[in-house]
């Protein structure tokens, strides 16, 4: 399982005004929710398809990308 969530020191609006908004709503079923844990397939071709949108790249280099993915450990997926 992976955990994705905004990365909110990503100042960049570029991604979320291309698309990514609308993707991200896809993916989470909701506007506000700021993180999501799916499947590890789901979420390498939903980052797949996030990283062709403009700005998918434009962010520091703490914080490169809109969205972090993070792989749970099997503790972590039964919380």
């Amino acid at each position: 399982m992976t955990r994705l969530g905004i990365d909110f020191e990503h100042a960049s609006r570029t991604w979320w005004e291309s698309g990514g908004s609308d993707l991200w709503e896809a993916l989470t079923g909701e506007p506000d929710a700021s993180s999501v844990v799916v499947d590890d397939d789901l979420a390498a071709s939903w980052l797949g398809q996030a990283e062709q949108l403009p700005g998918w790249s434009g962010g520091p280099e703490f914080a490169p990308h809109p969205i972090r993915a993070a792989t749970l450990s099997e503790d972590e997926e039964d919380l």
